[in-house]
């Protein structure tokens, strides 16, 4: 009997030993932890310059369309795809053959109304005679002026059909309407081209519209800050081409739509590249960065925050030093920092590095950070 007693008590003994030297290792550990030196810094209000990018379609200034005023076969192409042409110059030559038969028609009519018209001077002349000698009446006189009169018109009548034929004529010649780059050509010589038909586009891209939507809480923002005298509205804007190089000129932004899309809730703001080089073209598309100064913004360094179900936190130190663990949200991004929308305030110290290693309601011996040594992390940071 003695011994079978002797086996369970001596088993409770060792168990006993071994939670207290499991309990006294976690005591040993956590207060290795809270022993550990914990860079901590202080939330201040900075100003800092936020980049927003938007999806940007570029035009060119000037897009036109080249279309047939009349109709003929395709004579001539004196232009090539993709190259210059000047204002005035001659595209494309369409057969005039039988616009010239119209002007020498024009020219055969305007020449018997004025057969006609000296005609019925002549008889005039010869009917006023015969009034002075009462030979006939004077009715006769008012016929022969209303001839006249009818012959002067029909020679007006000739003259704008003979105007008529030779602006046909001219049509056939058809000419860029400024200096611009010829677009496709889709048509070839010998086509037959009728009154309306595209011919191609002509585009001025010397400078060059980019078209893109902001919302409008940030159009009201922009606004605002143009009209008050006190703040500075951005004006200028990069862009970052569809190889993800950055264009070398900034742009300008000139003007806004009036109209918010309904589906969206945004509106299109209008900004002007310069483009000497002519590397960009009208139809491409781009990202465009706009820049906002912010003179207060919260900024908490994204080294010192975690997220926990797609929700951003930090640890807060208390004035015990004891670390809490508190959700934010942000408002926006820049760099190595979160700018903060609401959550936290100035003033509250958190844990810049090291959260993996703390737990909530752990105590800690903080080293301050001070924000100014930050700075130089990220540019945009005065």
């Amino acid at each position: 009997m003695k011994y079978s007693l002797s086996v369970p008590i001596l088993f409770l003994g060792l168990l006993t030993i071994s939670c207290q030297t499991e309990t006294d290792s976690q005591k040993q550990e956590d207060q290795q932890v809270a022993d550990q030196v914990i860079p901590v810094m202080q939330l201040t209000t900075q100003a800092a310059t936020l980049e927003h990018d938007y999806a940007g379609h570029l035009e060119a200034v000037q897009n036109v369309e080249v279309r047939a005023r009349i109709s003929g076969y395709l004579e001539k192409i004196l232009v090539d795809e993709g190259k210059p042409v000047r204002k005035g110059q001659v595209m494309f030559k369409l057969s005039d053959a039988e616009y010239q038969v119209e002007i020498a028609q024009a020219n055969a009519s305007l020449e018997s109304a004025r057969a006609q018209a000296q005609s019925a001077r002549v008889e005039m002349g010869r009917t006023k005679l015969l009034v002075d000698k009462d030979i006939i009446s004077a009715s006769e006189l008012k016929l022969a002026n209303a001839k006249i009169d009818a012959a002067q018109a029909s020679i007006d009548q000739a003259k704008a059909a003979l105007s008529n034929a030779r602006l046909r004529v001219a049509m056939t010649s058809i000419k860029a309407p400024f200096d611009g780059i010829i677009n496709r050509i889709p048509y070839k010589v010998g086509s037959l081209i009728e009154q309306g038909t595209l011919l191609t586009t002509v585009s001025d891209i010397s400078q060059i519209y980019a078209y893109f939507n902001v919302s409008e809480k940030e159009y009201l923002s922009f606004i605002k800050k143009r009209r008050d005298p006190n703040k500075t509205a951005p004006r200028e804007v990069d862009l970052v081409l569809a190889d993800d190089s950055h264009y070398p000129y900034p742009g300008k932004i000139e003007t806004t739509e009036t109209v918010f899309e309904g589906n969206s809730g945004t509106i299109a703001f209008r900004a002007k590249f310069p483009n000497p080089n002519q590397l960009l073209r009208h139809g491409a598309t781009g990202k465009i960065t706009l820049d906002t100064d912010v003179n207060d913004a919260l900024l908490v360094p994204q080294k010192a925050v975690f997220e926990v179900q797609d929700k951003n936190f930090v640890y807060v130190v208390d004035a015990n030093n004891q670390v809490k663990a508190r959700s934010f949200v942000p408002r926006s991004r820049i760099n190595q920092f979160y700018i903060v929308q609401s959550g936290l305030k100035p003033g509250e110290r958190i844990v810049y590095e090291g959260t993996q290693n703390i737990k909530d309601g752990m105590k800690i011996v903080p080293k301050p950070v001070s924000a100014d040594s930050l700075r130089v992390m990220y540019a945009g940071i005065q």
